[in-house]
């Protein structure tokens, strides 16, 4: 690889630390192609990317980052899964790492905030941005129709007491 290429490699990682809300670093030493190809489609699915990169130029393309500690956890066979997203990239790679023992996560950084694996875990354990947003919509929802419901309420209780009346007046 020339200086050039090398270059452009870094400005690519540079703005994958620069603009994803998670990136998780893992060894895949041992997957198979299959196995990379499946990992790299379930991230797709998520909005997300895979990277393979030299550690060397990825400790580069991290200095004068937040995230700067995490050229720590580059060491041998590392790959980068990352997402805009702050927990798709968490969920994907620990619902993958669960079913294959050669995907082993190192860890990872969440802004400037360094997570190790219990940290990923951590992250991979929270709702995920459409989740949030749809608790969010349901609990805005909840008070108008208990308001509705409060409503309505007196209306039928009134047309039930209404009607027992009147067949109590028939009778």
């Amino acid at each position: 690889m020339d200086r050039a290429q090398k270059e452009k490699v870094v400005g690519e990682l540079d703005q994958i630390f620069a603009s994803s809300g998670v990136v998780v670093v893992a060894h895949y030493a041992g997957m198979t192609v299959a196995q990379m190809q499946d990992l790299r489609a379930k991230m797709r699915e998520e909005n997300g990317s895979v990277r393979v990169a030299k550690n060397k130029l990825a400790k580069i393309a991290l200095e004068g980052k937040p995230g700067v500690k995490m050229g720590d956890l580059l060491t041998g066979m590392t790959v980068l899964a990352y997402t805009e997203d702050p927990v798709a990239a968490a969920k994907v790679c620990e619902a993958y790492a669960k079913g294959n023992d050669k995907f082993v996560i190192l860890g990872g950084a969440m802004g400037d905030t360094i997570l190790d694996p219990a940290g990923v875990k951590a992250v991979a354990s929270m709702p995920s941005r459409e989740e949030l947003i749809a608790q969010i919509v349901s609990m805005l929802g909840a008070p108008a129709s208990a308001i509705a419901g409060a409503i309505g309420a007196p209306a039928s209780n009134i047309a039930s007491i209404l009607s027992t009346i009147e067949e109590k007046a028939a009778a």
